[in-house]
């Protein structure tokens, strides 16, 4: 019998893969992961399935794709074999630690195979953002003098930066910190529960899950995280100021560029905080050896936008790269000198190369397939990742907001294919000679590409709909009806 390994899964919301040491960024935002991928393998085209949160974790816990069980079915299905369920059978102690995202919460099934679960929901975080103009009586009044002096012409602009400043001026408050400021649970927070668990691990493998918000908007990273990053002047005022003025929908790109700077700092000192805790956790593991026979997996759920295309934050309303391009560190007992692995993973794969790893059995109804072998042989592989969301869905609690057409993409080493299916149109990209997806190919160059991944799309689509679990989804939708059941105010008499 096979002497099972105990396994650490880490995901740091919105990561870029850009913003890492260890995938060659020039602020030292990981300092010590970027020395852990000595005894790693780092993947550098690591690809989600889906994004945001909701349409990603699918892949990350269950190896399946997020729309497979149809675009109305969110989270993880009831009974639904996932990375903790099967380690709950292998008899692993399994723990969960995650500060405050509502979409990995037992609402949405994530809680399944846990024998501790903490989503630090009950502090009232939430990962939905804020548009800001308030729905009491002043916020009713700006709305309609705003209506009246956007039919001004230049008199609308004028309107909406004198009322911006006379919000921060209204909210400004001298004892605020940050925080105060903070609407998730710090890396630090999560790391003394995580800590704290870990110490009750006596004997045999076990499995803990953490998952940080630091990096998440609103961006108010901990005062000690600036210090490491050199940015010790920037007080909780300045960085309202910068979040409140990112979060306008009143500004072209253009204008947003000002404080785009000020944006990234602040998101890269919340990478900091969490790569220093998770030092921390390295060094408890250490102290209670178990490290030596512990496998860590390092990743994130989707990147961020910082203007790149315009946009900010990570709505499902297209699949490029800083979106859908992660991070993806595997640290491995007596792995040493590897070289990056170059070749397209996506994070279908990842459970099943997980449960290789520690030397579990990788269970038949996962869709992705254990890359193991090749990681521990060092060697590269040629493959494709799949990204598929419903275009627009920013709120996946209003059942409403599922059925939107999606989009896809396909993703190979070199080319990517993206599918609108709302405008019936699809872009094809050659990431060698235009990594930032800025210059479509015109449909006169590389048909035969695009013939191939076109058929792709199709296949996808086609396989999903034939391999569709009726009994995962029904129980998915039954659990949706009976919380809005539960939710609900009418009242039906005996």
């Amino acid at each position: 019998m096979r002497t099972l390994r105990s396994l650490v899964l880490i995901t740091v919301d919105c990561l870029r893969e850009d913003h890492v040491g260890f995938s060659g960024y020039d602020r030292k935002t990981t300092p010590f992961l970027d020395a852990l991928a000595s005894e790693s393998r780092v993947m550098r085209n690591a690809i989600v399935a889906g994004a945001p949160t909701y349409y990603s974790f699918p892949a990350i816990m269950a190896s399946r794709y997020p729309l497979s069980l149809g675009r109305d079915v969110i989270g993880l299905a009831p009974d639904e074999t996932s990375l903790a369920t099967v380690l709950k059978e292998l008899g692993y102690p399994t723990a969960a630690f995650l500060a405050g995202n509502p979409y990995l919460s037992p609402r949405f099934g994530y809680d399944a195979g846990f024998d501790t679960f903490q989503d630090f929901l009950d502090a009232g975080s939430s990962a939905l953002p804020s548009n800001g103009g308030g729905s009491g009586m002043r916020g009713r009044l700006n709305r309609r003098l705003a209506d009246l002096c956007h039919k001004l012409g230049p008199a609308g602009s004028i309107y909406d930066e004198l009322y911006f400043q006379y919000c921060q001026r209204l909210s400004a408050n001298p004892d605020t910190t940050l925080d105060t400021l903070r609407r998730f649970p710090a890396a630090d927070v999560i790391m003394d529960h995580a800590t704290a668990w870990l110490g009750g691990i006596t004997d045999g493998p076990f499995f803990l899950w953490l998952h940080f918000m630091d990096t998440h908007s609103p961006y108010y990273p901990s005062e000690k995280s600036l210090e490491l990053n050199g940015n010790s002047t920037f007080d909780a005022s300045r960085a309202r100021y910068v979040n409140s003025f990112w979060n306008r929908s009143d500004l072209t790109a253009r204008r947003l560029e000002r404080h785009r700077g000020e944006i990234i700092a602040l998101y890269d000192a919340g990478i900091r905080w969490v790569d220093a805790q998770i030092a921390r956790l390295v060094d408890t593991l250490r102290q209670l050896n178990l490290w030596d026979s512990t496998i860590m997996a390092v990743t994130a759920d989707h990147g961020e936008e910082f203007l790149d295309h315009g946009g900010r934050y990570h709505s499902p309303s297209k699949v490029t790269e800083e979106l859908v391009r992660v991070p993806l560190l595997m640290r491995v007992p007596g792995m040493k000198n590897t070289e990056p692995a170059k070749g397209t993973f996506s994070l279908i794969h990842l459970a099943p190369t997980l449960l290789e790893g520690i030397g579990a059995t990788v269970p038949a109804d996962f869709r992705g397939r254990s890359h193991w072998p090749m990681l521990q042989d060092n060697k590269d592989w040629e493959g494709e990742a799949i990204i598929e969301c419903v275009s627009g869905c920013n709120n996946p609690f209003l059942a409403g907001n599922r059925l939107a057409p999606r989009i896809l993409g396909i993703r190979e080493d070199r080319y990517k294919l993206t599918v609108d299916f709302s405008s019936s149109s699809e872009q094809l990209f050659d990431l060698s000679r235009d990594p930032r997806e800025l210059h479509p190919l015109p449909p006169s160059q590389e048909k035969s590409v695009r013939h191939r991944l076109l058929q792709r799309a199709r296949q996808h689509v086609g396989d999903s709909l034939r391999s569709r679990n009726p009994d995962h989804r029904l129980a998915a939708q039954l659990r949706d009806l009976q919380l809005e059941w539960a939710n609900s105010s009418v009242r039906i008499p005996d």
